[in-house]
């Protein structure tokens, strides 16, 4: 289904699931059973830990419980960024199991990129996947101290030439007002409704059970005798291992509220553009964006649309979700602004469809991937916004964990990582958002100077980034 002479529309889940259509009802958990292994959540990281399941041992009985349908959370609603870039803080993951261990983690993320492509293709999931790395740009003269720092950064956590360099502003994307560019080919464009929806149908395909509408209302842990489980309100699913994919819906799970923030982003795209708009500023399918500390990322669709997004309104007090996607219309014209400011051809193309969805953030921002052996319980997400690579090598470990395989992915540092809750509201309301008002405030200082605001060095401390 094309959104193209439709009304604009906002929330509806996502763009992406409006050019495919919504997935018609589907037939919840039809009563108590048992399993080797049962998952919660159909996301990227329930459906990655499935399929690598099925693969690796074909004849182990694979459960699969959606709260709603397949890839109605962050798995539908992102920007479509395959990234390779670390979910979390290298030095941070170093402190507890040295350098050499998160080499190794950034080398896996790299190869999580064409992992993703190889299976798409092996499995024919057409999913507009185009693998022509991210370009970023910086805007002004601070920006670009921050964007040679980290490239100098990067370069001592390994990342070599080939992996991140500098280039010219307009190399790849002509951004007006750009003064400087890096561009790594670590990134692919996918279409996320479309990649997650082919990964259900494999999976479905491969013998695992998929129940969409069945809401999760508790877990039980394995002792006295009995297994692990997932209590539903139309059977309990008991297990060998139950595995909570829940990333950004965590904070609504019994038990999670305060595991990991609940953080707000949101999209706009637009009408398809005239093929003279853009006058050849963007020609390929790079991803794009910028070191602003509000900062925004985007993608030219397959059909040649700009979809583009950024924070808007970061949190709602409690964690609450706005689980239809619906954005404040202030932030679909701050995002509109941005785009024109960024592409003034493009400033009088309409903007099709805006919508909003949640993703992870640990206390100290770096994922991972855990299971209990001796509960029976796992775990993974706390992705941070580079959820669509991450979730790939989640599903990776986790196959790997649960078989009870040490492999070197099972030795990766983000694996079994503890972290520590976020405060208590009205802690946690005000501290982020003092922290994306100091953010907001660091951009705008930093219009004609070099350095980077205190301001954001200040939220930075306050975040724990």
């Amino acid at each position: 289904m094309s959104l193209v002479n439709r009304p604009y529309v906002n929330g509806a889940v996502s763009h992406w699931f409006g050019e495919i259509g919504l997935p018609l009802p589907s037939t919840p958990l039809p009563g108590s059973r048992d399993a080797d292994v049962c998952v919660i959540g159909a996301g990227y990281t329930g459906l990655w830990t499935a399929y690598y399941l099925k693969k690796a041992r074909p004849g182990l009985r694979v459960v699969v419980l959606e709260k709603e349908f397949a890839g109605f959370g962050a798995s539908g609603r992102n920007g479509g960024w395959v990234v390779g870039e670390l979910a979390g803080s290298a030095p941070r993951y170093a402190r507890t199991h040295g350098k050499d261990a998160v080499l190794r983690l950034q080398r896996a993320m790299f190869g999580s990129v064409s992992e993703i492509v190889r299976v798409a293709a092996e499995e024919g999931v057409e999913a507009d996947l185009e693998h022509d790395g991210v370009v970023t740009v910086a805007r002004n003269r601070a920006q670009l101290r921050r964007l040679t720092e980290l490239v100098a950064h990067e370069r001592a956590w390994g990342w070599g030439e080939d992996d991140l360099r500098l280039i010219e502003p307009g190399e790849r994307v002509r951004v007006a007002g750009a003064v400087g560019a890096s561009w790594s080919p670590h990134c692919a464009r996918v279409q996320p409704a479309k990649l997650v929806r082919g990964l259900a149908r494999v999976v479905r395909e491969l013998g695992v059970e998929l129940y969409e509408g069945t809401e999760v209302t508790g877990l039980r842990p394995r002792g006295g005798g009995l297994p692990a489980a997932a209590v539903t309100p139309y059977g309990t699913v008991s297990a060998e291992y139950v595995v909570r994919a829940t990333e950004g819906f965590t904070a609504a799970f019994p038990g999670a509220h305060r595991d990991w923030l609940p953080m707000n982003s949101s999209m706009i795209v637009t009408e398809p553009l005239p093929e003279d708009v853009l006058d050849g500023s963007w020609r390929g399918a790079e991803l794009l964006g910028d070191m602003a500390h509000y900062y925004m990322y985007a993608q030219r669709t397959a059909d040649g649309r700009i979809a583009f997004g950024g924070r808007g309104k970061p949190y709602r007090y409690g964690s609450r979700i706005d689980d239809a996607g619906r954005t404040p219309e202030a932030t679909v014209t701050a995002l509109r602004t941005l785009l024109a400011d960024m592409f003034p051809a493009a400033a009088s193309v309409p903007v099709a469809h805006a919508w909003s969805g949640v993703l992870g953030v640990p206390r100290d921002w770096c994922s991972t991937a855990t299971v209990d052996h001796r509960t029976g319980l796992g775990h993974a997400g706390g992705y941070t916004g580079h959820g669509v690579a991450t979730s790939n090598l989640a599903g990776r470990t986790l196959r790997d964990l649960l078989l009870g395989e040490e492999t070197d992915l099972t030795t990766l540092p983000w694996v079994n990582r503890p972290a520590r809750r976020w405060e208590p509201e009205p802690l946690r309301w005000l501290g982020v958002q003092l922290m994306y008002s100091l953010y907001r405030g660091a951009d705008a200082r930093e219009r004609g100077v070099h350095r980077t605001s205190k301001l954001a060095r200040l939220a930075d401390l306050l975040s724990g980034r």
